[in-house]
């Protein structure tokens, strides 16, 4: 029996069953449920309808299940042909329920399903979703008033109403409603629970019937200040979030739009000096600037030197500024080279003008550094293979390092020295130079720096640097038959002569004995000639290895470097011939 079947009685379906008394929605009377007790000569109506609505299902019903065509159609009883007379149809009727009752759970045979039926609107009567199975001999059958499930065929639809996870059967139009949702009691319930717990006045018992929480300061007064709490709270952060935004939104709009602030003019007479790191920033340059009092703020700063095409060149170095500069004045001061608080020492510079620069930068009297390095000589930090030959014009040639130093309000000529002393120093140790002396054919580290300090002298970059030094090398070979061993170079004259002169005697030269003067002497001078730079330095370690031996400048720009002494005069004799037109001779 389904769920929704008619049992096994001749009684109808129960009035609670959705399908009692169902006129099909619209007023039109079913073909099942109205007639319970139909002439059994009419077989099952069911069947019937099912039969002319879907003939094609019928045959197939017929070709699958070929055995049960051997019974007749239920209303018919192969043992009464004819059911005219009333009494023998009422045995005929009672012996059929009796086996049925006893067949009532015997194995059934499937048939075909049952296809749902609608009315005239559309809607589903209930009737197709079940079938009458087949008896499974000729006197087994299921009660004529009860419908039996019938399994459907392979691909067919499943019964949706006879699984636990069913849908609803249909429901008339009248009863088509959703349900109210329930009222949750939770709160009621908790409430209830807190005031019989909690809110019961102290001196009533456990068991009392009055409740204290609504009177006497229970749960109703704990709420209110809960409340008044929350409120205050809530009150409390929007403020804060109303005021931390307006704050961020003032500050934003007024680094976004609002003119930054500066000074105006050339600042005050109050002179700072500021000292900009390398590799400083723009911005990094504003904030020391505004933290010494120089400009107002660094967006101005930056501002202007934005500007100024000049601006991104600042130099790191000591700058010697007024305080309340406008930032356009700070800017055009720090891109001025001479304005910057340092003293650079050029490669090749000799000392005597090093000595001077130290002098004007420190604004020291003249002579006054020239003295302390004479005096001072020895303290100043030389390493212990510089040179002390008493006919050594200054023992500190060659280690003033070629740099920029800074200065500020402490230095004084004697810091100045040490530094580049110790720079010359450091460079010396990490160029190795002490032990390539010997690999070069030279006597001691202090040669190294005087063959560098001929090649800067002379040169005019690198690669002129390096053909030079092979210059050097070869003339300082006793094979050399050409100049014996002298290095004649101009230089060394001008530098014994303290000047700087292209256009001098050749012969005076040659005749002027002087320990540096190479047209005089063989070999190396007794000591460096200026303050070699790295390029010079790198160039003497590493020659070209070209077998140079002369070498002139004829325009004044371009080194020509030849091999043989023949080579060389023509190209004198070429500059010599340019010397004359230059002077008008």
């Amino acid at each position: 029996m389904t769920e929704y079947g008619r049992g096994r009685g001749p009684e109808p379906w129960h009035p609670e069953d959705p399908l009692f008394g169902d006129q099909g929605w619209t007023a039109h009377q079913t073909q099942q449920g109205q007639a319970p007790y139909a002439d059994p000569q009419q077989g099952y109506p069911q069947e019937q309808q099912y039969q002319q609505q879907y003939p094609e299902q019928q045959q197939y019903a017929q070709q699958q299940y070929p055995e049960q065509q051997q019974y007749p159609q239920q209303g018919q009883h192969p043992q009464y042909p004819e059911q005219g007379h009333p009494e023998q149809q009422y045995q005929q009727q009672a012996q059929y329920q009796q086996y049925a009752q006893q067949q009532a759970y015997a194995p059934q045979v499937p048939q075909a399903p049952q296809q749902p039926v609608y009315d005239s609107q559309g809607w589903d009567t209930g009737q197709g979703q079940y079938a009458v199975p087949a008896p499974a001999d000729p006197y087994a059958g299921a009660d004529p008033y009860a419908q039996q499930a019938v399994a459907g065929y392979p691909g067919e639809a499943p019964d949706l109403y006879a699984t636990p996870e069913a849908y609803p059967p249909p429901q008339p139009p009248g009863r088509r409603h959703l349900e109210p949702e329930p009222v949750e009691q939770e709160d009621e319930e908790s409430e209830s629970a807190s005031d019989a717990g909690e809110g019961r006045d102290g001196d009533e018992p456990a068991g009392g019937g009055r409740r204290g929480g609504r009177s006497k300061g229970g749960k109703g007064g704990k709420t209110k200040e809960r409340s008044g709490a929350a409120c205050l709270v809530a009150s409390l952060v929007i403020v804060a979030v109303l005021g931390g935004g307006g704050y961020y939104g003032y500050t934003y709009l007024k680094d976004r739009f609002a003119t930054a602030e500066d000074y105006a003019g050339e600042g005050t007479g109050e002179t700072v000096d500021v000292q900009i790191p390398p590799g400083s920033s723009l911005a990094a340059m504003g904030n020391i600037l505004k933290k010494h009092g120089i400009v107002a703020s660094v967006e101005a700063f930056t501002t202007a030197a934005n500007i100024n095409p000049k601006g991104k060149s600042i130099q790191p170095g000591v700058y010697p500024l007024k305080k309340k500069m406008s930032a356009a004045a700070a800017v055009a001061f720090m891109t001025d080279p001479t304005k910057l608080n340092v003293i650079t020492v050029p490669e090749g510079k000799r000392n005597v003008e090093v000595y001077k620069a130290i002098d004007n930068r420190l604004g020291k009297p003249a002579g006054t550094t020239e003295e302390i390095a004479k005096r001072e000589g020895k303290n100043l930090g030389l390493p212990a293979w510089a040179g002390n030959n008493p006919k050594l014009i200054d023992p500190l040639e060659g280690f003033l390092y070629p740099a920029r130093y800074d200065i500020s309000k402490d230095s004084t000529p004697e810091s100045l020295l040490k530094q580049m002393v110790k720079n010359a120093s450091d460079k010396y140790s990490e160029l190795g130079i002490e032990g390539k002396a010997k690999e070069l054919g030279l006597e001691n580290p202090l040669q190294v720096v005087t063959v560098a300090s001929l090649v800067n002298a002379e040169g005019k970059n690198h690669e002129d640097f390096r053909k030079m030094s092979e210059v050097v090398y070869n003339r300082l070979k006793k094979t050399n038959d050409v100049t014996n061993q002298k290095i004649e170079f101009d230089s060394t004259y001008n530098y014994a002569k303290n000047q700087s002169e292209i256009n001098f005697n050749l012969k005076e030269a040659q005749a002027f004995n002087n320990p540096y003067n190479t047209h005089f002497i063989k070999g190396l001078p007794i000591g460096p000639i200026g303050n070699p730079g790295l390029d010079a330095l790198t160039a003497t370690l590493n020659p070209d290895h070209g077998g140079w031996m002369f070498f002139v400048s004829v325009d004044g720009n371009t080194t020509t470097f030849t091999q043989t002494y023949e080579e060389h005069l023509k190209l004198v004799a070429e500059f010599q011939e340019r010397q004359k037109q230059k002077n008008g001779g």
